[in-house]
């Protein structure tokens, strides 16, 4: 699959095993940052790169700020090649906002290869070009666009992520395929059981289905300026989730319950039926798996993490809803969300957790 950028083109590859590593290591003038846990489990692969050129990162929210990309900025003046320099990252979104935001301001830009390593990452945030890095309790309050010259997808590294991190992703799956519309919600439904049971042929089909979703938005609106800013369907709520539970709930399932909290309101204005709110949750419980109490805080705790929300433009609120759904499904971007909404909606999730479980 070939994305066209304003600042390049850049291709993803579905690769069938791990023998794509071998030319990655054999890539002149390579730093490579590696998530710990990815490490740990394939060192098998890795053992043979020099610890000069070699960084490893615990991929965790605290570590997704300036100081550490500074860190790696560090590493890479210890190359002799300049501009000539290519940052090879593998690991999930945390280790791609990182070495993403490294590449587009080391020398003005150098070479990037990106392997996602996460369910979360490789469906969704490997193409597109968005490097985001948390400042203070913000999350994703710094950023560039600067996307990856390659990405190499392999589903077999997905065999070992946790539950948690599996769901995580399978919960971005269902985002699109809910905002595709009547045949995109049908295919999930048909699909679910095997998604879940980790099968590699229907992982692919749906990776590259969600990546040739998204292909369509940011090839129109690389930068963010319109029509891509629809992609943030749930997010309002999914990153308000994460703020407010100090990133205890993963994005992917943050994002899954902002999509409940979303068609519900969506549903009380009158936008959709209740039919299609249903087959939706039915979809998404499914891929949701917390301890409710995290979400036990204060309301005002929610509103104000939406109110530091990239996308809130003044000081009324902001989020992407679902207005139509049929063979497509129709978002727009809403800017009188109501507090009492908010609350509504994050008590109707409560409620509905506490019985699906």
């Amino acid at each position: 699959m070939v994305i066209k950028s304003n600042l390049k083109e850049y291709e993803v590859f579905i690769e069938q095993n791990m023998e794509f590593i071998t030319l990655l290591k054999n890539v002149e003038n390579a730093e490579y940052v590696i998530d710990k846990n990815v490490y740990e489990l394939y060192k098998k692969y890795f053992n043979d790169i020099s610890r000069e050129r070699l960084i490893i990162i615990e991929a965790i929210e605290q570590n997704k700020i300036i100081d550490t990309a500074l860190e790696i900025c560090e590493k890479i003046t210890e190359i002799p090649a300049k501009r000539n320099a290519t940052l090879i990252s593998i690991g999930g979104g945390i280790i791609q906002d990182i070495t993403g935001f490294v590449a587009n301001i080391m020398y003005r830009g150098i070479q990037w290869i990106f392997v996602p390593t996460t369910l979360l990452a490789a469906c969704d945030s490997c193409i597109g070009g968005k490097t985001s890095l948390n400042y203070k309790k913000y999350k994703n309050l710094l950023g560039t666009f600067y996307p990856p010259d390659k990405i190499y997808i392999c589903s077999q590294l997905f065999y070992s992520l946790s539950e948690r991190d599996f769901m995580s992703g399978l919960g971005e799956v269902i985002k699109f395929n809910i905002m595709a519309g009547e045949n995109g919600l049908s295919k999930i439904e048909n699909s679910i059981d095997r998604l879940l049971r980790r099968d590699i042929g229907t992982i692919d089909y749906f990776i590259n289905s969600s990546l040739e979703f998204k292909k369509r938005y940011i090839e129109i609106d690389e930068f963010d300026k319109g029509e891509r800013i629809k992609l943030n369907f749930a997010h309002t709520f999914g990153h308000a989730i994460e703020v407010v539970t100090e990133y205890n709930i993963p994005h992917g399932t943050a994002v899954a319950i902002g999509m409940i909290m979303a068609n519900h309101i969506s549903y009380n204005r009158g936008y959709l039926k209740d039919e299609i709110v249903s087959r939706s949750e039915n979809m998404l419980l499914r891929v949701i798996d917390i301890d409710w109490e995290l979400l036990e805080k204060p309301y005002e705790y929610y509103i104000n993490a939406i109110k530091k929300d990239k996308k809130q433009i003044d000081s009324s609120l902001t989020a992407v809803l679902i207005t139509e759904y049929g063979t497509n499904s129709y978002l727009n971007v809403v800017h009188d969300l109501k507090q009492k909404e908010i609350v509504n909606s994050i008590e109707y999730f409560k409620r509905l957790y506490k019985i699906w479980n």
